[in-house]
């Protein structure tokens, strides 16, 4: 890993977004292409064009900008570029851990245990935090195991995650326990 120093992590602002697009685009472009799920690389594509619509942008911001209280959304800078992002909330029973990515040419640099330890500061360590991960992403499931999380339940499908050609990504829910005693 770099320096701790050459890495700024901050909150996400509306004027990010072109940014954070980037490192949503580039990862999901290189993590979720799948022949046995039919999960192509046009279909990832298609999406994030859609994302580039003007009032898609609009909207995108305003979310950034009105977001919930319980809501945390942070970014890693590496000489002034957005290389990474994490999104979690404090819910009512648990913490939910929406998103850790970090752009393929960061990643197993440290970068994303940089910002986990950076985000769970902010959550309530008495709850379980739980994640949902793509199933065939062996990546992601080694590093949220490095992190003190397991995998509970069976394979299922959400439909936000559709695609253009109707197929959708399988996952798995994942949960770190709470550091309660």
């Amino acid at each position: 890993m770099k320096n701790v120093n050459d890495y700024k992590i901050r909150k996400i602002a509306p004027d990010d977004y072109l940014g954070l697009h980037k490192v949503y685009f580039l990862t999901w472009l290189d993590t979720y292409p799948n022949k046995d799920f039919d999960i192509t690389a046009d279909d990832i594509k298609y999406k994030y064009e859609q994302r580039l619509l003007p009032d898609k942008i609009a909207e995108y911001k305003k979310k950034i900008l009105e977001k919930k209280k319980s809501e945390i959304n942070l970014l890693v800078e590496y000489q002034e570029n957005i290389i990474a992002l994490c999104k979690a909330s404090k819910n009512i029973d648990s913490n939910e851990l929406h998103a850790i990515y970090v752009l393929p040419e960061h990643q197993g640099k440290g970068v994303g245990v940089l910002l986990w330890r950076e985000l769970y500061k902010t959550l309530d360590s008495n709850k379980n935090t739980f994640v949902n991960v793509v199933s065939y992403n062996k990546k992601a499931i080694g590093f949220y195991k490095k992190l003190g999380f397991e995998i509970v339940g069976d394979i299922f499908f959400d439909e936000r995650f559709k695609m253009r050609n109707g197929s959708i990504f399988p996952e798995l829910r994942m949960i770190k326990k709470s550091q309660k005693l």
